[in-house]
């Protein structure tokens, strides 16, 4: 499979998550709106823990933020309500139709753009003081164009808070983890497109779900270093619920903030 099949093969997919109302394509509620709008909100990057508040300036008011692959109706809708001016970048029509439903709902200003998080060529250079960006880019192909884009778009000290995958949790065997057991069958590189059996590719092409990309840390934390971005901190976080095998051993997802060197 081609990086641009996956890509159409994954935008399909995130739609029909849509149709089948996946956790993370569920718009916030109006009681969420109105507690953003007095000041009392918090966003994730990662499946449970909230963003500290001083990752983000104190004022959101009149800031610029690119929520990018960030579509469903969640993180945008939250920062627009506490007074930020959002763009919401996503692949997924349906998902960037939840963040409009939320908008027109609540009569938020959000403006929602649909193309490939590795080609921000929609935006100037310099655009946002801020980029939220949760776990998503294990959907992409590649990884290190999209921390260049984001370097590109952010304003000279601009944020950026990412949320991504510990390529570790994406090596272990699907079946085993089903049973609650964690291990590894698969090796870095992998890309799911490309080192599953047919057999094993159609598990997620037959109920349409998404394919994933498992991109190493050095891609991770090194591309974001390398593009021109100083890391400032970072959290873990474990799955929703601790559900899955891999969260016995070890956090499967991570957070970090980093600024754009002047």
């Amino acid at each position: 499979m081609s990086d641009d099949e996956a890509r159409r093969y994954n935008q399909q997919a995130w739609d029909h998550q849509v149709e089948e109302g996946n956790e993370w394509t569920l718009p916030v509620s109006a009681e969420e709106i109105a507690r953003a709008r007095e000041g009392d909100w918090s966003v994730v990057l990662t499946p449970v823990r909230p963003v500290p508040r001083d990752w983000f300036p104190p004022n959101l008011e009149g800031l610029k933020i690119l929520a990018l692959a960030s579509a469903g109706g969640q993180q945008a809708p939250i920062l627009a309500a506490a007074g930020a001016d959002v763009t919401v970048f996503d692949a997924s029509d349906k998902q960037l139709d939840r963040d409009r439903e939320v908008a027109e709902r609540e009569g938020l200003e959000l403006d929602a753009v649909q193309g490939d998080m590795a080609d921000l060529s929609a935006f100037p250079d310099e655009t946002f003081d801020l980029v939220i960006h949760p776990v998503s880019n294990c959907f992409s192909p590649v990884i290190l164009p999209v921390w260049k884009e984001v370097a590109r778009v952010l304003v000279p000290e601009g944020i950026l808070l990412a949320g991504f995958t510990n390529p570790v949790a994406l090596l272990v065997d699907p079946e085993a983890s089903e049973k609650g057991v964690a291990t590894l069958k698969y090796s870095m590189p992998f890309a799911e497109p490309d080192h599953l059996t047919e057999e094993e590719k159609r598990r997620y092409t037959e109920k349409n779900e998404p394919l994933v990309y498992a991109h190493s840390l050095e891609d991770q934390l090194g591309g974001q270093l390398a593009a021109g971005l100083a890391l400032t901190d970072l959290f873990e976080d474990y799955g929703r619920d601790k559900k899955e095998a891999i969260d016995k051993h070890l956090p499967a997802y991570m957070a970090t903030r980093a600024m754009k060197l002047p």
